[in-house]
């Protein structure tokens, strides 16, 4: 799993002009299996999503379909992890994994 974190180094007004460009990115990642959420930071600084089904590689050939990414509204940190503890409700996300 991989949980992406996005800061926006351009101004709102920039990123509201590609906001809909990203949530069709969101919505195609989330037909596809490969997002399980996502969501603005408090305060709107940027976002995170969380990733699975997917090598680190496939991550960062997804951020690059961003319209954030592609625009340079935001960056993006990746990090690998691998959940050891967690609620039973989430089981079903990692029984899917590939």
């Amino acid at each position: 799993m991989f949980l992406i974190l996005l800061t926006f180094v351009k101004p709102l007004s920039e990123v509201e002009k590609y906001i809909d460009q990203h949530v069709d990115f969101l919505d195609k990642n989330y037909a596809n299996k490969k997002f399980i959420f996502s969501g603005r930071k408090a305060p709107r600084t940027g976002g995170v999503i969380l990733a699975y089904n997917c090598s680190e590689e496939e991550v960062r050939e997804l951020i690059a379909q961003d319209p954030f990414y592609k625009h340079q509204i935001a960056n993006f940190e990746v990090i690998n992890f691998q959940p050891t503890k967690y609620d039973k409700r989430f089981e079903p996300f990692l029984n899917e994994q590939e």
